[in-house]
C-alpha cells in the first residue's frame, strides 16, 4: 500500500504490504478461484471451466492500476476486476468465461477479500503485540522491587513499584490480544449471498458451495450472508481501536517518564534516532510519538465504522464504501503503535537510581521518613508479584492462523 509521506513514518512496511493493491486484489481473485472450484465440486459448473478460471486468478497477470482506476467509474472494485478476469479467461477458454463469478455479487468478492487480508493484518498485530507483552513481563519481573513514584492528576502521589506499573500496562494488552483472537474467529468469515442475499442463482447447493469455499479459504462459514449486517465485522475493528488506545496509554506514561526533568525511563538509542535539527542535546521519544499519533487518529476511524453501520436495505449506498476506505487505516495505525511499543519496551532503559532520587526529593512532603518509603515499596513489590502471577494465566501461546490450501493461491 502506497502511503503518504507523513503516514509512512507512523506505519510499518509489513502492514502496508498487507493492504497493498496487489494483496487486496489477490484476495478477490482467491474468492473467484474458490467459488469456481466449489461450484464445480457441486456440479454447478464444468470442472474444466473451474480449472481455467482458477488458473487465471493471479494478480500478477493483470494491470492492477487500470482496474483500480476503473473502479471509481464502476462504483466497485469487483466490477472491473471480474470483467478483466472474464476477458482473460475467454482468451484461452471461451466456454469457461461464461462461468466466471457465477451466482455471486461484487460485495461477496470484496468482503471475502477483505476478510482474507484482515486475517493477515490480525496475525501481524498479534505477533507484534506478543513482543510487547513478553517485554513487559520481563520488565515487571525484573523491577518488582524497584520503587518509583506513582503520580495522580499529574502530580507526585505515593510510592509504588515499577514492576507493578509494568504489570498494569500489560494487563489490558493481554485482554485485547485474547479478544482480538476471539472476535477474529467470528468476524473473519466468508461472504456469499449473490445479488440480494438469497443465492437464488446457485440454488439448493448454495450451503455446500459456501462450506467448501470457507474450508478452502480458512474462513468461518456464517449462518447467512452479512451484506448489511456489519455487527461482527465492526466489532473486530473496535477491538483493534481499543488495543490502540491501550498502547497509547503506555506511550503516554513512557513519554512523561522520559522527560528530562523526570528521566526515569529512556527509549533505546540508535544512530539518527530521536534527534533534533536545532537542539543536539535532545533525545526525543519517537516510539511514544508514533503510538500516540496512532491513538489520536484511531477514535475517528472507529467512529466512522460505527456511523457506516446504518446501511440501506440489502446493499449499502455510500456507507459500506466508507467502511472499506477507513478499514486499512485502522489496522495500519494499530500495528504502527504495537510495533513502536515493541521496539521501545524491548530496549527500554530504566534508571532505578533516578527513580529513588525522585522519591527522595519528596520524602518530607510525602513521607515522614525513609522507613515509610521502604514499607510502601515492599507492599508495592508484593502486589507486583501477585499481579504478575494472575497475568500469567492470561498469557497466550502463539496462534496457528489458518493456512490456505496450496491450490487456492495458484
Amino acid at each position: 500500500m502506497s502511503l503518504p509521506v507523513f503516514d509512512r513514518f507512523l506505519a510499518t512496511p509489513e502492514i502496508g504490504a498487507v493492504f497493498s493493491d496487489a494483496a487486496v486484489m489477490q484476495g478477490l481473485f482467491r474468492f473467484e478461484a474458490a467459488l469456481a472450484r466449489a461450484e464445480a465440486a457441486e456440479g454447478l459448473i464444468p470442472a474444466a471451466a473451474a480449472s481455467s478460471i482458477a488458473s487465471m486468478c493471479r494478480a500478477e497477470l493483470f494491470d492492477l492500476e487500470a482496474i483500480a482506476a476503473a473502479s471509481g467509474r464502476a462504483g466497485s472494485l469487483a466490477i472491473p476486476l471480474v470483467d478483466e478476469l472474464r476477458r482473460t479467461v475467454g482468451l484461452v477458454d471461451p466456454e469457461a468465461a461464461r462461468w466466471v463469478h457465477f451466482g455471486s455479487t461484487s460485495q461477496d468478492a470484496i468482503d471475502t477479500g477483505m476478510a482474507l487480508v484482515t486475517r493477515d493484518a490480525l496475525a501481524l498485530v498479534d505477533r507484534t503485540l506478543g513482543r510487547v507483552c513478553d517485554a513487559l513481563f520481563t520488565l515487571a519481573e525484573a523491577h518488582a522491587d524497584t520503587p518509583v513514584l506513582a503520580r495522580t492528576l499529574m502530580q507526585p502521589a505515593q510510592v509504588t513499584s515499577f514492576g507493578l506499573k509494568c504489570a498494569n500496562w500489560l494487563a489490558p494488552l493481554l485482554r485485547s490480544r485474547a479478544r482480538l483472537r476471539e472476535q477474529g474467529a467470528r468476524s473473519l468469515a466468508l461472504q456469499l449471498g449473490g445479488a440480494v442475499g438469497t443465492l437464488s442463482v446457485i440454488g439448493e447447493r448454495a450451503p455446500q458451495v459456501a462450506q467448501r469455499m470457507a474450508a478452502e479459504l480458512g474462513l468461518a462459514a456464517p449462518d447467512a450472508p452479512w451484506h448489511t449486517q456489519r455487527d461482527e465485522w465492526v466489532r473486530l475493528g473496535l477491538e483493534a481501536a481499543v488495543l490502540t488506545g491501550s498502547l497509547g496509554k503506555l506511550a503516554t506514561d513512557l513519554a512523561l517518564m522520559s522527560q528530562g526533568e523526570i528521566a526515569e525511563l529512556a527509549e533505546p538509542t540508535a544512530a539518527g534516532r530521536g534527534g533534533s535539527t536545532a537542539m543536539p542535546h535532545k533525545r526525543n521519544p519517537v516510539a511514544a510519538m508514533a503510538a500516540l499519533a496512532a491513538a489520536q487518529r484511531t477514535p475517528q476511524r472507529a467512529a466512522a465504522l460505527l456511523a457506516a453501520m446504518a446501511q440501506q436495505h440489502e446493499r449499502g449506498l455510500g456507507n459500506w464504501q466508507a467502511e472499506l476506505a477507513e478499514w486499512p487505516g485502522l489496522w495500519i495505525s494499530t500495528h504502527g503503535a504495537a510495533s513502536a511499543m515493541a521496539e521501545a519496551m524491548q530496549g527500554l532503559q530504566v534508571d532505578a537510581a533516578r527513580m529513588r532520587r525522585n522519591i527522595g526529593v519528596l520524602e518530607g512532603p510525602v513521607y515522614a521518613d525513609a522507613d515509610a518509603v521502604a514499607q510502601a515499596a515492599r507492599q508495592a513489590a508484593a502486589q507486583a508479584r501477585a499481579r504478575l502471577a494472575s497475568l500469567r494465566a492470561l498469557a497466550l501461546p502463539p496462534v496457528c492462523w489458518p493456512e490456505p490450501d496450496a491450490e487456492s493461491t495458484s
